[in-house]
C-alpha cells in the first residue's frame, strides 16, 4: 500500500509527465526542436543552462555545507561510489553484456554511471528519513562541482578524446563557462540576493525543471530527425528499464552494506545510502548537451538517466519512510528505557 502511494505521487508529478510529453512532442514535431530548427535550441538551451546553474549557486548554503565537513569516511564513501564504483559496475556489465546491447544505449548507461549525485532529492529524502542533512548537503554539492570535471573525463576514457571522441580540453572549458562560472557567480551574489531567491525557491525549481524538459525535447528531436530512434525500435526502452532496475538494486544493496561495514550511525547511513545511490538528471541533461553536442544519438544516451531518475525517487521514497519508522521506534524505545530507569 505504501509503495502504491509513492508510485502515485511520482506518476502525478508534473515534471515526470512533462518528460513523457516532451518525448511525444519530439515524435510529432521533431524539426522545430532540432538544432537549427524554429526553436533555436542551441541558443535557448545555453541561456537556460547558465540560468539554472546560477540559481543553484545562489541557493547553495555555504553555512550548511561547512556543518557537514566532520565525517570524512562518509564523504569518501559517497564520492567513491558516485565516481568509481558506478563506473566499475558498468565496466563489468560491458564485459558481460556489451555485445548484446546497442552501443549507444551502453554509452548511455556509462554516462548515467559517470554523473554526479542529485542535490535536492538527496537532501529532501535524507531529511524525511531522519538522516544527517548537513552531510547530505555537503556531499551532494561537492559531487555536483566534482562532476563538472570528472564526468567528461570519465566519458573521454570510454569514447576517447580527439577525433571520433570528445575534445576534452574544449569540453571542460565549455563546462566551466556554462556550469562552473554561473555557480560561482551565484555564490558571490548570494549575500545580496540569497533571501529573495529563498523566498521564491518554488519558482526557481520550476525554471530548473523547464530547462531540463527543453533539453530532453531537443535531444529527442535531433534523434528523430536523424532517423536514429526509428532504427533502434522499442526494445531499447525495455532494455533501459531492466538495466536501470538492476543497477539501482545492486547499488542500494552495496551502499547499505558498506555503510554498515563502516559502522556508520543510523543518521550517517541514511545520508550515505541516499547520496551515493542517486544520479542527477538536473546536471546530466545540460552536461550531455555540452559533452555530446548535437549528436543524433543524444536521445538514446539520455534514456537510462531519464528512467533511473523517477525509479530512484520511487524506491528511495519507500526506503525513507521505512528509515523514519525505524527512527521513531528507536526514539520510543529509548524514552521507555529512560522512564523505566527512573
Amino acid at each position: 500500500m505504501h509503495a502504491f502511494k509513492h508510485l502515485k505521487r511520482v506518476v502525478t508529478d508534473w515534471f515526470l509527465c512533462g518528460m513523457l510529453i516532451a518525448t511525444l512532442l519530439a515524435y510529432f514535431f521533431p524539426v522545430f526542436g532540432a538544432t537549427g530548427g524554429g526553436m533555436h535550441a542551441e541558443y535557448v538551451i545555453n541561456i537556460g543552462v547558465f540560468l539554472v546553474f546560477f540559481l543553484h549557486g545562489v541557493n547553495l548554503s555555504s553555512e550548511q555545507i561547512s556543518h557537514g565537513l566532520k565525517n570524512w569516511k562518509l564523504h569518501v564513501m559517497v564520492q567513491g561510489f558516485t565516481f568509481m564504483v558506478f563506473p566499475l559496475i558498468w565496466l563489468l556489465s560491458d564485459k558481460l553484456l556489451g555485445s548484446h546491447v546497442p552501443s549507444l544505449l551502453m554509452l548511455g548507461f556509462f554516462y548515467l554511471c559517470a554523473l554526479p549525485s542529485t542535490i535536492s532529492s538527496s537532501v529532501a529524502l535524507t531529511g524525511s528519513a531522519g538522516g544527517n542533512v548537513p552531510a547530505a548537503i555537503l556531499n551532494a554539492s561537492l559531487s555536483s562541482v566534482l562532476g563538472i570535471f570528472l564526468t567528461p573525463l570519465l566519458v573521454s576514457l570510454v569514447v576517447g578524446s580527439g577525433a571520433g571522441g570528445i575534445d576534452l580540453g574544449s569540453t571542460l572549458l565549455d563546462l566551466c563557462a556554462m556550469l562552473l562560472l554561473p555557480l560561482v557567480l551565484g555564490q558571490l551574489l548570494r549575500p545580496m540576493f540569497g533571501k529573495f531567491f529563498a523566498r521564491h525557491k518554488r519558482y526557481t525549481n520550476i525554471v530548473d525543471k523547464l530547462v531540463i524538459l527543453l533539453l530532453v525535447y531537443s535531444a529527442f528531436c535531433n534523434s528523430m530527425v536523424s532517423g536514429m530512434w526509428q532504427q533502434q525500435g522499442n526494445g531499447v526502452i525495455l532494455s533501459a528499464l531492466i538495466g536501470s532496475v538492476i543497477l539501482l538494486a545492486v547499488i542500494l544493496w552495496m551502499t547499505t552494506r558498506t555503510a554498515r561495514a563502516l559502522k556508520f550511525s543510523p543518521a550517517d547511513e541514511i545520508a550515505a545510502v541516499f547520496c551515493a545511490s542517486k544520479k542527477s538528471l538536473a546536471a546530466g541533461a545540460p552536461m550531455a548537451a555540452l559533452i555530446f553536442g548535437a549528436n543524433p544519438g543524444l536521445g538514446l544516451i539520455l534514456l537510462p538517466i531519464m528512467i533511473y531518475h523517477p525509479l530512484q525517487l520511487i524506491v528511495c521514497s519507500v526506503m525513507a519512510e521505512s528509515y523514519a519508522n525505524r527512527n521513531r521506534e528507536r526514539v520510543a524505545q529509548q524514552n521507555a528505557e529512560l522512564i523505566s530507569a527512573r
